[in-house]
Order: structure tokens, then sequence, then C-alpha cells
């Protein structure tokens, strides 16, 4: 899938699932889309990712079909321009609380006055195979704008961030959101109604993360599609540790 097609498909309120990368090294990305994941995101908020190491995952991605996503640290320049010239198919981008917040974000990844800069010879802009003009036409069709919203100001304003202009979609952060809250309960019924209210938001897109047992039904019936299910690490520690207790229970000490 090509970073258009991920973002035509998100904007189409497609089924999409990923997952959450925490190890910066490009093997991963091979192995994850050999696993069948439809994008996977480049965790920079939380796991060991400077500007070197997420654009080599997007580089990997984009040679073998894989969009890639990065989650940045925080909406500075350096990570958002940077990440937008490498290429990701995407920016996720935490703690949005208001409109005026997104729309910034927004202006941040569009070639306008006081927008995006621009350079022909990045590897968004094909190392300055393609003209100004086709790249200026192109660019913001290759990468989508996900505001994640785990605040309290945020869940207030998540409809009216949903229908800002040039946001494609919401991600619900629930720990976050729980926290935030005052609550230590990912599933409280709390977040439970705030994350269905966010879900049927109008004018973008909606998704969350889950862990790999949780069933999704739920979140889809409530208008969500952008699902991301665990990270490389819970994934590993999943299979690794159903493998060894079923070994263990076969072969006691």
């Amino acid at each position: 899938m090509t970073n258009a097609e991920f973002k035509a498909r998100m904007a189409a309120r497609a089924p999409l699932i990923g997952a959450f990368l925490k190890t910066p090294h490009p093997i991963v990305i091979e192995v994850m889309a050999r696993a069948g994941f439809d994008f996977v995101v480049v965790d920079a908020e939380h796991a060991p990712f400077d500007r070197g190491s997420a654009d080599a995952m997007v580089m990997m991605g984009r040679a073998i079909g894989l969009p890639v996503v990065v989650r940045v640290p925080m909406a500075t320049p350096d990570w958002v321009l940077g990440m937008a010239d490498s290429g990701a198919a995407g920016l996720m981008v935490p703690h949005v609380e208001t409109p005026a917040q997104a729309q910034a974000l927004a202006k941040s990844l569009a070639y306008v006055p006081g927008g995006r800069g621009f350079a022909g010879t990045t590897r968004a802009a094909e190392y300055a195979r393609r003209s100004l003009s086709e790249h200026l036409g192109r660019a913001r069709d290759e990468i989508a704008l996900i505001c994640q919203i785990e605040d309290p100001e945020g869940v207030t304003n998540a409809g009216a961030i949903a229908a800002v202009e040039g946001v494609d979609a919401l991600f619900i952060g629930r720990a976050d959101l729980a926290v935030s809250h005052g609550l230590d309960d990912f599933f409280a019924p709390e977040v439970a109604e705030m994350t269905r209210t966010i879900l049927g938001a109008e004018g973008c897109a909606t998704g969350l993360y889950c862990a790999p047992s949780e069933t999704l039904d739920a979140h889809r019936a409530a208008g969500g599609s952008l699902f991301v299910v665990g990270s490389d690490h819970t994934l590993l520690q999943g299979g690794g540790g159903a493998l060894t207790q079923s070994f263990r229970s076969a072969f006691p000490a």
C-alpha cells in the first residue's frame, strides 16, 4: 500500500489494523509487513527513536509498501518537517486539545504561506524526480495528520478538532485519557463512554489503541476504523509467553 492509498482508505473509514513499534531497527518493519499489518506506528514519543532511526524505519516501510506513521514526541518543526520530508505516511501528534492547535498542525504540513518549508530533494519528493508543481500537488495526499485525544479539554473539543480542515483522524489514547481524568483503569466506564463519543465524531476517521486480547466489534460499531493493536513488544511477549507456558505445562520441572 502506498501512502496515498493508506490515506484514501483512512478517509473512507475502511477498517485498518496496525501496531506500535518500540524497537528502533528497520528489520521489525519487514517482519510486521509479513504479518499482514496495514500500517505501523513508530512510537518516537515513548521509545528510543531519534530522527535518524525514525527515518530508517520510514525508508524501509516505503521500500516494501508498509505505510509508516510516526508518533512524534512533540509537534516541533524539527520533528514535523523532518518526518514529513522523510516520506512518513502520517504524523500522530499527542495531546491535541483545541481546534486552534489542530489548525496550526494542519498548516505545518501544507505548502502554504507560513506552513511547510519546501525542499525538492527529499525522499517525500522522490529525491528531485518530481517537479515543484507535481510535488505541491501530491504531497498533502500522501501524509495524514492524526490528532491524539487524551486530555479533558481534548475530549470537550473532539468534534471541533475533527472538523478542522487537514485533520485526517482522531486517535484516542485511553491510558492517558484515564489518568487525565483521575482514573486508574484503562477500561473504566467513564473512559468507555468518552471513547464511544469520540469514535462517533464526524469530519474525519477515528481510532484507538487496543490490547491484542480486546474485541474490536464495539469500537467499530461506534465509528472507529483505525485500530492500533498491541506493539512489537507485546506481540513478542504474548506469543513467546504462550509458547513457554505450553512448554512448561507439557514438561514440568
